[in-house]
This record gives structure tokens, C-alpha cells and sequence, in this order.
């Protein structure tokens, strides 16, 4: 029998050296996943820290770098101010010299508008006169006038209140029967508007008692899901409310952190306060300054506006009286026209009316008058006329005209006469011819002067006029009855040929 000695390792099998293999893996990769969570934990709390530093110098950076903008910022608003002072400098005295012009301008237009005004007053004053003169003619028709229009006035009246006061009363009726069939309508709808709102608020009862019960349901349901939610919530950030108590723990320390550079912030603060201040002072003292300047500016605005607006009004008012000089101009220049045609048809007239003057006319052009003194002197106390100031100024200025009328008022008297002697010898005429008739009319014999009354036409010693009844018998004291006279033509035409 052989010695009992140490076991001999026995081989293992292939499924435990799987198993151990595996095994080996395992701990490999908890090794490896130890070793990446404490390497991203490392490089974690690294860039938190890298990210604080950052933010801490570009916080000083940015101080520093505010500091020397401030400096540049002063040093360019200097510069514009000089520069704008200057400008505004230039400006104003470009103003004064335009002032200046504008003021030399309005004093000769000052002068213009008074010479103007007088030659306009002197005008107005003439046609014062002549308006006056007018007005009182005007107020005298007027007093008629009104006297009439009053009485037409108090007849239409008094017919209108008569028939005012039949409609009022005829108003007041109808208005009466308006009233009671309203009252009565009134009535009505109240009973209507009454029976109406009982059936609404049934119906709004029923209906709010329905709604109500359905609510409650609706509330309960309602309750029922939001306990479940509520319960599915609290599961689910278990987890998270773990990871928030280790991310408080972390803010604590992140807070002392903070207070630490809290403090630091505040003293930059308090250095950037005193910074302010001194700014402020510097731009309250520049916006006095611009104040200051900004109120000359509008003052010298407002008297450029008020030149301005005086500017504008003169240059309307020579306007006007441009466009109205011109109107007038043109009316005068129209009128003269009128005048110059008017005087070379009375001047061609003159030479067509030269051919047939006659000899003592072409000698003696002008006449001296006709009338005596006393004649005169009688058609004076007969057409009194008051030679005033204006009927004066009037005849001065016809005076070169004075034989023109002469020549005129000859041949108006011509005319006349000529045309006195034309009705004349048509009178005449008219009495011939009748004449010519009745002789005609006597020595033939028709139906015409048969039926007429004819004194030649004598049968039996009797004519056919009609003889009077009675000789009216004469009273002493009475006058006679004139007689009548019968001349034959025959013997009226032997005297006239």
C-alpha cells in the first residue's frame, strides 16, 4: 500500500477556469470604473475652479478696463464741447449779421407801409365823404321801407298768434290722448315683464341645481387623479431629492465662497460710488453751462420767428397791394383803351362829319351863346346848382373840353330842332292828306261816301247830317254855344297850291 502524503492539485475543468476568468474580468472593470469616476470627479472640481478664477479676473479686467474708457470718454467729450462752442459762435454771429440785414429791411419797409397808409387814409377819407352822402339817401328810403314792413309786420302777426294759439290748444288734446292710451300700454307690459321674469327665475333654479351636482362629480374625480399623481411624484424624485442634499452641501461651501468675494465686490462699490459722484458733479456743472446756452439759443430762436413772422406779413401785404395794383393797372389800362377807341371813332366821325359842314361852319367853328344875361340869369334861379369843392376839381380838369361841348351842344340843338320841324311837317302832312280825302271824297260818288256823313251831298235841299231837335233856348248871363265853321277842301287846297 502506498504512503498517505500531500492531495496533488487536481486540473480544473474548462467551466472553472471560465468562471475565474470571468471573474478576473469583473474586478478589471470595477477597477477601471473606480478609476474613471474619481478621474471625472478630479477634472469636475477643477473647472469649477478654473471657471471661479476666470470670473474673478475677467471681473478685474473689466474694472480696470471701465476705468481707462471713463479717461478716454472725458478727454473726447472735452473736444466736442470746444468744438461745439466754437461752432455755436460762428452761428450766432452769423445770426447778428442776418438780424442786422432783416432790421434795415423792416425799417425801410416801415417806411413804405406809413407812406402807404397816408396816400390809403386820404383815399379812404375821400370816399368817406361820398359814402356818407350816400348813407343819408339810403336812410331815408330805409325809414319808408320800415314804416311799411312794420305795418305787414304787425297784420301777419297778429293772424300767426291767432292761428298759433288754435294749434296749441288742438296739441294739447292730442297730447292728452297720447298720454292715456301710454299709461295703458304701460300697464300691460308691466303685467307681461312680471309673468316673464317668474318663469326665468324657475327655470335659472333648476338649472343652477343641475349644474351644481355635476360639478361636485366632476371636483371628485378631479381629487381622486391628483392623489395619484401625487403618489407617482414622490417615487420618481427619490433619487433627486438624495442628489439635492448633496448639492446643498456643496452650496453651503459655494456661499462662504461667495460672502468672501461679496466683500471684495463691495469695496470695488464703494470706490466706483466716489468715482459717480465726482461724474456727477463734473456733468451737473456741464448741463448748467448747456442750460445757460440752450436759453440764449431760444431767445435768439424766438426773435428770429417773431422777424420772421414780421418778414412774412409784410411780404403778404406787398403782395396784396402788388396784386392789387396790378388789378388795377390792368382795369385802368383796359379802361384807357376803351377811352383811345372811343376818341378815334369820335375823330373819324369829326372828318366824315367835316365833309358836310358848311361854310360859316368851317369859319366860325365855335359859337358864342346865344342867350342874354337876364336869360341867363333867369335858367340860373330856375336850376340853382352849389359849385362845391369836388364839382370844382371835376371842371378843372374838363376845362380843355369846353369847345368840344360847344360843337356838341350845337349839333345836339340841330338835332333837335330837325327832329321838332320832322314832326312838324308830318303833322302837316297828316292834315293835307286828311283834306286831300274829304275833297276826294266829295266829288265821287260810292257806297263808302254814301254811307258816311258827307255835308256836299244835299237831296231836296236836305243833307245827310244829323239835324239838332231843339234850338236850346239862352239865358241871360249864359254864354252863347260856340259855332261851328265847315270849309270845303276844294277851296282849302285853291288857297294852299
Amino acid at each position: 500500500m502506498p504512503k498517505k502524503g500531500k492531495k496533488a492539485k487536481l486540473p480544473l475543468s474548462d467551466e472553472e477556469q471560465l468562471l475565474l476568468f470571468q471573474q478576473k474580468l469583473l474586478a478589471e472593470e470595477e477597477m477601471a470604473k473606480k478609476k474613471e469616476r474619481l478621474l471625472s470627479q478630479f477634472l469636475k472640481d477643477k473647472l469649477a475652479k478654473e471657471e471661479h478664477n476666470s470670473a474673478l479676473n475677467l471681473n478685474k479686467i473689466n474694472t480696470q478696463w471701465r476705468t481707462v474708457l471713463r479717461e478716454v470718454k472725458t478727454r473726447e467729450l472735452h473736444k466736442d464741447i470746444e468744438i461745439l462752442s466754437q461752432t455755436f459762435e460762428r452761428v450766432v454771429d452769423c445770426k447778428d449779421s442776418v438780424i442786422k440785414s432783416l432790421a434795415k429791411d423792416l425799417s425801410e419797409a416801415e417806411e413804405q407801409y406809413a407812406h402807404a397808409l397816408r396816400s390809403h387814409l386820404h383815399s379812404i377819407d375821400q370816399l368817406l365823404a361820398l359814402q356818407r352822402c350816400r348813407l343819408n339817401l339810403l336812410e331815408e328810403s330805409y325809414n319808408t321801407e320800415l314804416e311799411a314792413l312794420t305795418k305787414e309786420f304787425e297784420t301777419e302777426r297778429k293772424t300767426i298768434i291767432d292761428q298759433h294759439e288754435k294749434e296749441i290748444h288742438y296739441l294739447q288734446d292730442v297730447f292728452m290722448a297720447m298720454e292715456q292710451s301710454y299709461i295703458d300700454s304701460e300697464y300691460e307690459s308691466k303685467l307681461e315683464f312680471q309673468s316673464m321674469w317668474d318663469d326665468l327665475k324657475n327655470k335659472n333654479l333648476e338649472e343652477k341645481h343641475f349644474l351644481r351636482l355635476k360639478l361636485e362629480n366632476i371636483v371628485e374625480d378631479l381629487w381622486r387623479r391628483f392623489q395619484d399623481a401625487l403618489k407617482n411624484y414622490t417615487d420618481a424624485t427619490e433619487d433627486q431629492k438624495i442628489a439635492f442634499e448633496t448639492l446643498q452641501v456643496k452650496d453651503e461651501k459655494s456661499s462662504k465662497e461667495i460672502e468672501a468675494q461679496m466683500k471684495k465686490i463691495q469695496r470695488l462699490q464703494d470706490s466706483i460710488i466716489i468715482l459717480k459722484s465726482k461724474i456727477m458733479v463734473h456733468s451737473r456743472e456741464s448741463e448748467d453751462q448747456n442750460q445757460y446756452i440752450r436759453k440764449d439759443k431760444e431767445l435768439v430762436l424766438a426773435q428770429l420767428r417773431k422777424l420772421k413772422a414780421q418778414r412774412t406779413q409784410a411780404r403778404e401785404l406787398s403782395q396784396e397791394n402788388l396784386v392789387k395794383l396790378t388789378l388795377e393797372s390792368n382795369a385802368t389800362l383796359k379802361a384807357l383803351r376803351r377811352i383811345v377807341d372811343k376818341g378815334e371813332k369820335i375823330l373819324k366821325l369829326a372828318e366824315i362829319c367835316r365833309k358836310f359842314e358848311t361854310e360859316e361852319e368851317k369859319v366860325l367853328p365855335f359859337y358864342s351863346s346865344v342867350l342874354t344875361p337876364k336869360e341867363q340869369e333867369e335858367i340860373e334861379e330856375i336850376y340853382p346848382e352849389e359849385l362845391t369843392e369836388q364839382l370844382a376839381k371835376v371842371i378843372v380838369n374838363y376845362t380843355g373840353m369846353e369847345n368840344f361841348w360847344k360843337r356838341y351842344n350845337k349839333v345836339k340843338l340841330e338835332q333837335l330842332s330837325l327832329q321838332h320841324r320832322h314832326v312838324q311837317l308830318l303833322e302837316i302832312n297828316g292834315k293835307l292828306r286828311e283834306m286831300l280825302k274829304q275833297y276826294l271824297d266829295g266829288i265821287s260818288v260810292s257806297d263808302e261816301v254814301m254811307s258816311q256823313l258827307n255835308p256836299l251831298f244835299i237831296v231836296n235841299h236836305r243833307s245827310n247830317l244829323p239835324q239838332p231837335l231843339s234850338t236850346p233856348t239862352t239865358q241871360p248871363g249864359d254864354k252863347p254855344p260856340p259855332t261851328t265853321y265847315i270849309i270845303e277842301a276844294a277851296h282849302v287846297i285853291s288857297h294852299i297850291l
